[in-house]
């Protein structure tokens, strides 16, 4: 196949910042996707609906002038959220979940829900105004293995959930591991999951090739070889409970590389190109417009993008960086030759 046209997707997981970094990486996300669940774990982070609002101002003033580009926000669950607030949020046409963050999970977490059973009240209140919730699934106990923070989630905390709200809509993020497939295809028609590309493309083996590999360092970490081939079964099965959700997560390549390095894989400069590698791979391109394209606005209960973007079979080598004036963001792939090639209708480039 040397050309691949399909309806334009969204991005259902995405983290584009604030500032000058938001300025950098906000047009990849545009160009490739119509609309885009934005993450909100700022610092500090976006918990009322006055500051989703602010932040889905940032983020347009960021939008470049001939893209036509939705940010679909979020609120980020604290201990002090209150039921009022998600009835707000749930009335405003501008926000579309809350996204809940065991504290100490990921990035800027520090201020997610420490006892997971105390927010049940707070989902019988998303349950009760009809408005998703966005788990990052995984337990951050110190003596739980951090190969196994998903399954433990699973098991301590979201079977239960389910079956406590069993009307509430629920996005398991990110999913990295055969349990969490098995959950999902398990569970009623309100349980989905987001994919992201490196979980699809790489092993945790992935981490150490040559020495570490802070740039394929993600939360949840990367898994064994089983589990990304679960990944790439669920995605390519035509299963609507599964839908593309990049989780591109910028960070400078300076705080990546280093003693402590951040975690978060910047794939929104190619993630479009990243998908059709996997879905090629597993001789499964007719599924991808399906994942990318309809099923999670078809979960959101959104319509369906009317517009198409095409992709060519065609190799190319990636840059070891993008960003300016002084910001540098190292992107998965870098330095690599990339087989697939967003064809832009006005003719432009890759930013």
């Amino acid at each position: 196949m040397k050309t691949l046209t399909i309806t334009r997707p969204d991005d259902w997981h995405v983290h584009v910042r604030n500032g000058t970094i938001l300025k950098a990486v906000l047009p990849h996300t545009a160009r490739q996707f119509a609309r885009a669940i934005i993450m909100p774990n700022l610092k500090p982070p976006v918990t009322t609906v006055d500051q989703a609002l602010a932040y889905r101002d940032e983020i347009l003033a960021a939008v470049p002038m001939d893209v036509d580009f939705t940010p679909l926000m979020t609120l980020y669950l604290t201990a002090t959220t209150t039921a009022a607030e998600i009835k707000n949020a749930a009335a405003s046409e501008h926000i579309h979940a809350f996204k809940l963050y065991p504290a100490g999970a990921t990035t800027h977490s520090d201020l997610g829900v420490a006892d997971i059973v105390a927010a049940y009240p707070l989902f019988a209140a998303m349950e009760k105004y009809q408005i998703p919730l966005l788990i990052h699934g995984e337990v951050t106990d110190a003596d739980c293995d951090i190969f196994d923070r998903e399954r433990m989630f699973i098991e301590r905390y979201l079977i239960d959930i389910i079956k406590q709200f069993p009307k509430l809509r629920v996005v398991f993020e990110h999913v990295t591991t055969q349990e969490a497939v098995q959950f999902v295809e398990s569970a009623s028609t309100n349980v989905a999951a987001t994919i992201t590309p490196q979980h699809l493309l790489y092993n945790r083996n992935a981490l150490f090739v040559g020495g570490i590999r802070p740039h394929h360092y993600c939360l949840p970490v990367l898994k064994r070889e089983q589990h990304r081939l679960a990944l790439v079964k669920a995605a390519t099965s035509g299963n609507p409970k599964f839908f593309l959700g990049t989780d591109s997560a910028p960070h400078t390549t300076e705080t990546k590389e280093n003693t402590c390095g951040c975690a978060g894989c910047f794939s929104a400069a190619i993630a479009l190109e990243l998908y059709a590698e996997a879905f090629e791979a597993a001789n499964a391109l007719d599924k991808l417009e399906g994942f990318a394209s309809f099923y999670g606005a078809d979960f959101y209960r959104l319509p369906r993008n009317s517009g198409t973007i095409t992709l060519e079979n065609t190799s190319w080598d990636m840059p070891s960086s993008y960003g300016e004036n002084g910001i540098s963001i190292t992107p998965l792939k870098a330095n690599e030759t990339i087989h697939w090639k967003v064809k832009w209708s006005n003719q432009t480039e890759h930013l």
